[in-house]
């Protein structure tokens, strides 16, 4: 919660969790640019390519020399993360499988 930044610059994630808990924290957060990170993130961290050390570098620049600009991340990462829950992931995770289910089903009896 006290950190001046969390910096997350993964190639490759399946969901970036780590970039939700830093922010539930508070922390502000540079994250890659890879996919998955960027979707979870949102507008709520700066995002940059983890090849380029030189945005990296000016990311962590910004974050560290604004106040501003490292409160603002840190109000819309806790904002942000809220918007994911344990109880959200297992009701959408149960409409999936209810919702394949319902396709295999029509498919094996030639209906949709």
């Amino acid at each position: 919660a006290n950190a001046a930044a969390v910096l997350y610059l993964s190639n490759y994630e399946g969901f970036g969790l780590p970039v939700l808990e830093a922010m539930r924290c508070g922390a502000p957060v540079i994250a890659s640019n890879a996919a998955a990170v960027r979707e979870t993130a949102g507008d709520a961290a700066v995002i940059v390519d983890p090849r380029d050390t030189r945005a990296v570098a000016a990311a962590m620049a910004a974050v560290l020399n604004d106040r501003e600009k490292a409160r603002e991340l840190r109000e819309r990462g806790v904002r942000r993360a809220s918007e994911f829950s344990w109880q959200r992931t297992a009701r959408e995770t149960h409409a999936v499988y209810v919702e394949a289910l319902a396709r295999y089903q029509g498919a094996r009896t030639g209906s949709r």
